[in-house]
């Protein structure tokens, strides 16, 4: 490896910033944004978009429909953890099956829960196909109605453990969102062949794409951002060591990817959505959020509240609600904005507004 780098955490800040992309460097499509990435939570669509919004200039959301349902370039499926993500159409055949199967127990417990056993769930993922293929886009409830007349069980929360698992199995992805409820289609009809990578080669690029968006990093802070186990981590670390410099900071051994060092500019502010990628990318937040002000971010429930980045640490919290042709963002700051913080966050706002597609303002909580 190559030498050790010693850097204290407001340095480690900042390169993690850049890595982030959250300096916006250059002109980056969404496309760009998510594969560098490698993903983006998706639960909720809207603060999906907004963190490419974070990290490229003068993005829009219509730039994020047309990479999605136009281009496919995006795609919107279960990834990292078990959970849906924005992935880059390239990357979903070898990212979504290496990424999920630590969920597959769990997913095969849940289902027996609710009635279905495995091997039901089995032959629901081959008519999912099927059904996909001759009359989809579906949304969940048109899916589960034709189940059940082949006697497959849907009630309660099974639909959702058997479309996740079709989605798992690369047999379908999000499609287009109809009357307010998102569709299913066949991902083989939805993008092109995706790149097939297995074993020892996927866990190689996983460990350098990650390292790429996150270093200085450690193989425990891939495990907990992607779900894999934790020997498996390990392994994917030791695969790509020769490419790795090793960073030291307050007597803690990170890892970065040897190359040119880039950091983050001093004072940079941001507003981030919830779930953002900075906030969930490494197995501790220690580094960038106090305990004191945990709660506030982080109430429980998988909650991840959205907040303001000031110089890498989380300085308060927003939210914005939308009227007529305006968008009021109000910020609640963990102690009072000085000026050159409320120029930022002013700025922030207004590019939020003009992301939507309306004029934002700022307000002070």
């Amino acid at each position: 490896m190559a030498g050790m780098l010693r850097i204290d955490d407001t340095g480690l800040r900042r390169i993690r910033g850049a890595a982030q992309l959250l300096h916006r460097p250059g002109r980056r499509s969404p496309a760009d944004v998510v594969r560098h990435l490698v993903g983006i939570q998706a639960q909720a669509p809207l603060a999906a978009e907004l963190a490419v919004r974070a990290r490229a200039r003068r993005v829009t959301i219509a730039d994020l429909d047309r990479a999605r349902l136009e281009d496919r370039s995006v795609v919107r499926t279960w990834a990292m953890r078990g959970t849906i993500h924005l992935v880059s159409a390239e990357d979903v055949g070898w990212l979504v099956p290496l990424t999920v199967a630590p969920s597959m127990v769990a997913a095969r417990r849940r289902l027996a829960e609710e009635g279905v056993p495995w091997r039901t769930a089995e032959r629901a993922v081959g008519l999912i196909e099927d059904i996909l293929a001759a009359e989809g886009p579906l949304t969940r409830a048109e899916i589960a109605e034709q189940l059940r007349r082949r006697r497959v069980r849907t009630e309660g929360q099974a639909m959702t453990h058997l479309t996740w698992l079709a989605a798992a199995r690369g047999v379908c992805c999000f499609g287009p969102t109809r009357g307010g409820r998102p569709t299913f289609v066949l991902l083989r009809d939805w993008v092109n062949a995706p790149r097939p990578l297995e074993g020892q080669e996927a866990l190689a690029e996983l460990a350098t794409r990650y390292l790429g968006a996150h270093g200085p990093a450690t193989p425990e802070d891939l495990a907990a951002w992607s779900g894999l186990r934790a020997a498996d981590a390990r392994r994917a670390w030791s695969l790509v060591a020769d490419r790795l410099g090793e960073v030291e900071t307050g007597g803690v051994t990170r890892w970065r990817l040897k190359g040119r060092r880039i950091e983050a500019p001093p004072g940079l502010v941001r507003l981030l959505p919830m779930f953002d990628e900075y906030l969930l990318g490494w197995r501790s937040r220690d580094l960038v959020l106090s305990e004191r002000h945990r709660r506030r971010v982080v109430p429980g429930g998988g909650i991840i509240h959205p907040t303001v980045v000031a110089d890498g640490v989380v300085r308060g919290t927003w939210s914005a609600e939308a009227s007529d042709d305006r968008l009021r963002v109000t910020v609640g700051p963990f102690r009072k904005a000085s000026a050159p913080l409320r120029r930022a966050l002013q700025a922030e706002a207004e590019d939020v507004g003009r992301f939507r597609g309306l004029a934002g303002g700022l307000a002070i909580a």
